[in-house]
Formats: structure tokens, C-alpha cells, sequence
């Protein structure tokens, strides 16, 4: 019996963690939607603390997610989660004769954030800095670009792939003709 509480004391960190995140909640969501605090919220799904059975059935309720099914120890299946071409989300209104596509997901929102960027000829997508420490990884995958961050700047290829601050005001840019790069954001 006691081997079975620490599988389950092992995995429910994990499968919280993965309930929220499933849900696209922050933890201050949870903590809003459950009456547990945001702390005490982090803390269960570091493993640093052990829920009470009236924490863990508010949690639960919070997150939408069966008590039993939580603590269940069976394995998650396999899965692959799939994207299709014509669901991607797009925005068209930030820069100029630029298309963003968001590759994503939403939970991922202010963390690790992945993009498709579509640049007409002479389009540009200038962005005002993130937040302190934020970096950009950009690759071109066809066309040619130029980037600046701060006062850098370089011209990129098809091929080519550059990181730079984004902490400051930068900017992607299209040269002799359209362009499309593949953008990642890691947040700070």
C-alpha cells in the first residue's frame, strides 16, 4: 500500500501540472478559480508540498479534471497533436505586407512562442522590445531578409539563421522580394 501513495505522491505534480496546462490556465488562474493560492498551487506542481484531500478535490474541480482519474497511475497514451495548414492561427495587422502565422500553442504564450512570418516584397515586421532578456532565433527559409536589433544589423539568406536580443527595438524586413522566415521567441 505504501509503494502505492508514493506513486502517487511522485505523479501528481505532473499530471496537476499537465491538467492546467492542458486547460490553458496560469497557475494565478487556478489559484482564482480553486480559492488555493497561487504559491500553494506552484508548490504542488514542484513537488515541494502534498495537497490535503479538500485542496486536491478544489484543485480538481478548478482544473475540470476527474479525482480519480488524476491519481490514476496508468500511462498516457501516445498521441500526436496536429495543426492543420488551414487552422493556423494568423494575424495580418502588425507590421507591413506581413503575414504572422502562430505554430504555438496558446499556453505557450509569453514562454517559448513559435511563428511562421510570410513578408511581401519591401514588408517589414518591426517590433517595439519584449520583455529584459527575451532572445529571438530567426531562419530564413526563403528569400532574403534584413535584420536589425538595436543599432545591428546583418542580411540573411535562404538558410541562414540568426539569434539576437529582442529586448530592444527590432525589426525583420524583406529585401528584393518576398521573404518568409521561421521565428522563435524565448522569453526571459
Amino acid at each position: 500500500m505504501t509503494e502505492h501513495v508514493d506513486d502517487i505522491l511522485t505523479l501528481l505534480p505532473a499530471r496537476l501540472k499537465e491538467a492546467r496546462r492542458a486547460q490553458g490556465l496560469s497557475l494565478e488562474a487556478v489559484a482564482n478559480l480553486s480559492g488555493v493560492s497561487r504559491s500553494m498551487v506552484s508548490q504542488i506542481e514542484r513537488g515541494e508540498s502534498s495537497p490535503t484531500i479538500a485542496t486536491l478535490w478544489n484543485l480538481t474541480r478548478a482544473l475540470q479534471v476527474d479525482f480519480a482519474g488524476l491519481l490514476d497511475s496508468n500511462e498516457a497514451q501516445d498521441s500526436i497533436e496536429i495543426l492543420r495548414d488551414g487552422d493556423v492561427p494568423s494575424i495580418e495587422n502588425m507590421g507591413e505586407g506581413c503575414l504572422i502565422r502562430i505554430l504555438s500553442p496558446p499556453e505557450d504564450a509569453g514562454g517559448h512562442e513559435v511563428y511562421d512570418i510570410r513578408l511581401k516584397d519591401g514588408g517589414a515586421l518591426n517590433s517595439q522590445p519584449h520583455g529584459r532578456g527575451t532572445v529571438e532565433h530567426v531562419t530564413v527559409l526563403e528569400g532574403a531578409v534584413a535584420l536589425t536589433s538595436g543599432s545591428a544589423t546583418d542580411r540573411l539568406h535562404a538558410g541562414d539563421t540568426a539569434r539576437y536580443a529582442a529586448d530592444v527595438t527590432h525589426s525583420i524586413a524583406a529585401l528584393g522580394g518576398a521573404a518568409r522566415v521561421f521565428l522563435i521567441v524565448k522569453n526571459a
